[in-house]
């Protein structure tokens, strides 16, 4: 290893609430390795304000949906490279249609990167951190994976999926001083929703008792919680970020 800075790996990073959350975690003293799989000025763009601000950061072009280069990235750029400290699994995406409509492609490709990816991703995270007895793992699900949502039964299965994952992978590495939780945020202010009708907002904005969006930072400071010092006894858990969708 080439130093003692602790380092931070946030998948799907170029953007949204992986670029907050790598930022973030930036300012904290975090080195970032961010990973992208088609944004790549964004990413440097990322990386640029991270060193700016005086951090250190790289990014990485990673298809998290191909398990063979999620493990080729963690060999040969994070193992025995850098001192792995923290995993943001966030990288996703969405291809929405009713039920009925939805093609078997859609389906799988959703699940293959927002679930099969992240799976693979904190399992080579696992494996280096199991080593050091120390690390912090978070996964960013989504309230349509605790509530469903109309036209995503893809999106909400591999959001649902990662609270499994969360809660099965937290009690198999508690005893070695790696904790695993998730956050769910609810409906956040990104490009997502920036294209989104007036209409569809506004209906939106009446299931938020918060009557408003969430920000990325909203998201981004729950995880920099969750991979503190003072969240080391929480593992396992969901933390909603959704202005009290459901309380």
């Amino acid at each position: 290893m080439d130093d003692n800075i602790l380092t931070a790996v946030v998948t799907g990073a170029s953007r949204g609430i992986g670029r907050c959350t790598a930022l973030t975690l930036g300012r904290a003293g975090y080195r970032i390795f961010l990973t992208y799989a088609s944004k790549a000025e964004e990413a440097e763009a990322t990386v640029r304000e991270i060193v700016a601000a005086g951090g250190r950061a790289a990014a990485f072009r990673l298809d998290v949906s191909h398990p063979e280069a999620v493990t080729d990235f963690f060999q040969a750029e994070v193992k025995d490279k850098v001192d792995l400290h923290i995993l943001v699994n966030n990288a996703g995406i969405v291809k929405d249609s009713l039920l009925v409509r939805m093609k078997d492609e859609d389906f799988d490709k959703v699940l293959a990167v927002d679930l099969q990816g992240a799976f693979t991703c904190l399992r080579e995270a696992a494996k280096i951190m199991l080593r050091r007895r120390a690390g912090r793992i978070v996964n960013i699900s989504s309230v349509s994976g605790q509530t469903g949502n109309v036209g995503q039964a893809n999106y909400s299965a591999a959001k649902a999926g990662l609270i499994g994952l969360t809660r099965a992978a937290a009690k198999e590495l508690a005893a070695r001083g790696i904790t695993v939780n998730a956050v769910a945020p609810g409906f956040i202010e990104t490009d997502m929703t920036g294209t989104l009708s007036d209409a569809i907002k506004d209906q939106m904005l009446k299931s938020i008792p918060a009557l408003r969006f969430g920000r990325p930072e909203d998201v981004a400071e729950a995880v920099l919680f969750l991979v503190s010092d003072k969240a080391g006894y929480i593992t396992g858990q969901v933390l909603a970020v959704n202005g009290g969708m459901y309380c």
